[in-house]
């Protein structure tokens, strides 16, 4: 394959740089105790109603969200020292419980190869338990917003009819974590390390279907925002360069401190062939210069190929939490 579509991504990268870098903006206010919380139900139903989406608090809240994570782990590594708080432990607490569920439901002994049908015991657990699990995380004068929270946690963990997992469903569980925010239970910065490995241990188990599986939405079939996160982390590193993510070597020795190579390790176990054609979207990115250009190409890219496609936002919910009115101006 030839080196024109790497050429290409790396000055469409180089040329949206100024357009992509978001304000980082700290997270979302806080609610206050009297907040009414409701059910997140649907709202985006057909392709015209997305421009409610994108004019509403929900998106607004969303994207300063993940910039403010993106922001938090700039030129940190996995492995570094960090906080952690009750809060924090609890939610750990949380996706330990849903591990350790995972471990009780083994696979089913199937002739088809991807969506396990065990899955589906385990939602269905998921589904009744799903309101105290989030109430143990909360603060005691907050848990009135569990039910409204619990939506997103379930969302959050594949399709159970189909047994799928796609960005759609990181979206929810990135909504997860903005609603514990919200509600004063978490600061933005503690989550990253243990909620991604969470979720790769539930694809790899149980074999989903990725959600859109040509790759159309993500940069792998799962997952977007480990590889923002990711190529944030790697700002302003000495030796590794985007090209270096190439290199089964450098994946294998440094994949413990950065999300980005713990990403392309995953794809490398899972996938087979040469990288230029079972992950080409990657592979253009390598040939961008620098991480900051990566890393703003990668949240505009995010933006247009998840949070802007019809097939993802319109499973979207939204509640008082995050919320379809407009920004107010």
């Amino acid at each position: 394959m030839g080196k024109n579509p790497r050429r290409r991504a790396s000055v469409a990268m180089a040329e949206t740089e100024q357009q992509a870098a978001s304000s980082p903006e700290d997270e979302a206010p806080e609610v206050s105790a009297q907040t009414s919380f409701m059910i997140p139900k649907k709202e985006i139903s057909m392709v015209p109603d997305m421009g409610k989406w994108k004019r509403s608090q929900a998106y607004a809240d969303y994207m300063s969200f993940i910039v403010a994570l993106n922001e938090g782990v700039k030129g940190k590594k996995m492995t570094c020292e960090y906080e952690v708080s009750e809060t924090v432990d609890r939610l750990l607490e949380l996706l330990g419980t849903l591990d350790r569920w995972i471990n009780e439901t083994p696979p089913v002994d199937q002739p088809s190869r991807f969506g396990n049908k065990a899955y589906r015991t385990w939602f269905a657990k998921l589904e009744q338990e799903a309101e105290t699990l989030v109430s143990a995380v909360l603060p005691a004068d907050r848990s009135a917003a569990a039910p409204e929270i619990a939506v997103y946690l379930k969302e959050s963990v594949g399709n159970p009819t189909r047994i799928d997992y796609g960005t759609g469903h990181e979206a929810a569980f990135a909504a997860f974590l903005c609603c514990l925010c919200k509600v004063g239970a978490l600061r933005a910065e503690d989550q990253l390390a243990i909620v991604f490995k969470v979720m790769r241990k539930l694809q790899k188990t149980y074999r989903m279907e990725p959600a859109g599986s040509q790759g159309v939405w993500g940069l792998d079939d799962f997952q977007f925002l480990p590889f923002i996160w990711g190529s944030s982390q790697f700002i302003g590193h000495p030796t590794l360069e985007p090209r270096h993510f190439l290199d089964e070597k450098v994946v294998n020795e440094n994949h413990q401190d950065f999300m980005f190579l713990e990403c392309i390790k995953f794809i490398n176990e899972m996938k087979t062939g040469p990288f230029a054609e079972h992950s080409n979207q990657l592979w253009n990115i390598s040939a961008v210069p620098s991480w900051s250009k990566v890393n703003q190409g990668l949240i505009r890219m995010y933006k247009a190929e998840c949070l802007e496609k019809f097939p993802v936002i319109q499973h979207f919910k939204f509640g008082s939490l995050l919320s379809i009115q407009p920004v107010k101006p």
